[in-house]
């Protein structure tokens, strides 16, 4: 699990107190607000699992992924 898992764990985990506690005292503004710690939170889990994805895909295929690094710098040359 690298660090953006588990911030977004984290997160995630802290929205759902959030909004649990803001549903339990009719605050709807803390809830709203627990709602969206909770989609960052998911957002930051899924950003860490991609990139556990391409640190993988990258160590069980170095030559694949430096053709791609190659053909991306190509196209970014291209386009400054």
């Amino acid at each position: 699990m690298n660090s953006n898992q588990f911030e977004g764990t984290v997160k995630d985990a802290a929205g759902k107190v959030q909004d649990a506690v803001g549903g339990l005292t009719g605050d709807a503004e803390l809830q709203a607000e627990g709602k969206v710690r909770q989609l960052a939170g998911k957002a930051q889990a899924k950003y860490g699992d991609s990139v556990d994805q391409v640190a993988e895909t990258t160590r069980n295929n170095p030559i694949g992924a430096l053709l791609i690094a190659v053909g991306v710098g190509f196209l970014l040359g291209k386009l400054i």
